[in-house]
């Protein structure tokens, strides 16, 4: 079976883009994959136009051998724009594959080893009373593990980190002692704070407030991440910027973190994410995956997460408090997982498990989106 074309498809869904990436072989089997680098689809588009030149032909079945080619056969291998156009390659092989053979993807990476995916859900307003009650809901409906929106400001435009780590500290101190001791309550900080910021983020709680803090600062500086452990004993949940196996090395081998927010359509695909997994396993890092992007992600990651030991829970932002954001329509998506409660049962269908209208999706136009640029107040650029 040889892969005759490569299309990729840039489109609005809800509030965001999706980068979907069909894959046709010769023999009329068809797959999809997802890039999830959100914002810049098409630079992404442009490494999926080369690779094309060379992948037309091959073998769809030897998923391995063609990712070994995509990042070796460059003398600048890697980056984010190049994995990011791996990730939707590698996931559209597994869907041909997985359909080909007539199994489903997780029949592929070993079997599955759970029955259904617990997930975590979001808060979506910021912190304060609503947030609260956003997270009593949530937990009513089945949500065991819940992560809390931290401060916002009048000025989207502007993030002055010490305006919000109190307030912020303040209102995750209240959600525990609201929502009692068993539920798991985590932040992300989206990598907007500095050391020094985190720390005091952290000291400004009583112990156990928190069982995860994700992404407080910067990855680019593993140490920075030591120095920040020293003055903090809540897990960190850091990873879904990483771009490659080699990225995920320090932080799995000097023990630095507990999870792993592996981005499936990032990372180079399922064949990266497998490896990444099995290392993880080795130090006693749970698997915790990104994934803010369309339902092609997620069927691939429910794969991912069912066939792996080591696994906490799937990120999903279609539970009732983030019903806005629209990631999941059913008019471009008319089969993809669907949440059980707080869970996703896993398919047994054939690949991935996903049905594209792709009629809908050719009719649809790229919308350019940049996300935002934050300045401090001295007009200084700060990370969004």
């Amino acid at each position: 079976m040889k892969i005759a074309t490569i299309t990729p498809f840039a489109i609005r869904v809800g509030t965001r883009n999706q980068l979907l990436v069909k894959i046709d072989t010769d023999e009329g089997v068809f797959g999809w994959g997802e890039s999830g680098l959100s914002g810049r689809e098409r630079a992404v588009m442009g490494a999926l136009e080369h690779f094309s030149r060379w992948l037309v032909g091959q073998d769809a079945f030897r998923i391995g051998r063609i990712w070994q080619e995509l990042y070796r056969s460059q003398y600048f291998e890697g980056g984010r724009v190049l994995t990011a156009a791996m990730s939707a390659i590698d996931l559209a092989l597994h869907d041909v594959k997985g359909k080909a053979l007539g199994v489903p993807v997780y029949d592929l990476l070993g079997g599955r080893q759970r029955d259904h995916v617990p997930t975590f859900a979001t808060t979506s307003a910021p912190p304060g009373e609503e947030m609260i009650a956003q997270a009593r809901d949530l937990l009513a409906a089945g949500w065991t593990a819940i992560r809390l929106s931290p401060s916002g400001h009048e000025n989207p435009d502007i993030f002055e980190p010490r305006e919000h780590i109190g307030k912020t500290a303040h209102w995750l101190a209240r959600a525990r002692e609201e929502l009692g001791s068993d539920v798991v309550l985590g932040i992300d900080w989206h990598h907007r704070l500095s050391v020094a910021e985190a720390a005091s983020f952290c000291q400004k709680m009583p112990a156990g407030t928190l069982d995860f803090l994700e992404e407080p600062i910067r990855d680019e500086s593993p140490s920075s991440y030591e120095a920040l452990r020293r003055m903090t004993d809540i897990p960190f949940a850091i990873g879904e910027e990483f771009a490659s196996k080699w990225q995920f090395l320090p932080y799995i081998e000097r023990d630095i973190h507990q999870f792993n927010r592996i981005d499936i359509c990032n990372v180079g695909g399922l064949t990266e994410a497998m490896k990444v997994a099995g290392w993880s396993e080795a130090h006693y890092v749970d698997m915790m995956p990104h994934n803010p992007l369309g339902p092609i992600c997620t069927a691939a990651t429910v794969h991912f997460a069912a066939a792996v030991p080591n696994f906490s829970w799937l990120e999903t932002r279609s539970s009732p408090a983030e019903t806005h954001l629209g990631f999941d329509s059913a008019e471009f998506f008319p089969v993809q997982p669907r949440l059980d409660g707080a869970v996703y049962p896993v398919s047994d269908l054939p690949g991935l498990g996903v049905e594209v209208d792709e009629d809908r999706v050719r009719a649809s136009a790229f919308a350019f989106w940049e996300a935002p640029h934050l300045t401090r107040r001295d007009g200084s650029i700060t990370n969004w």
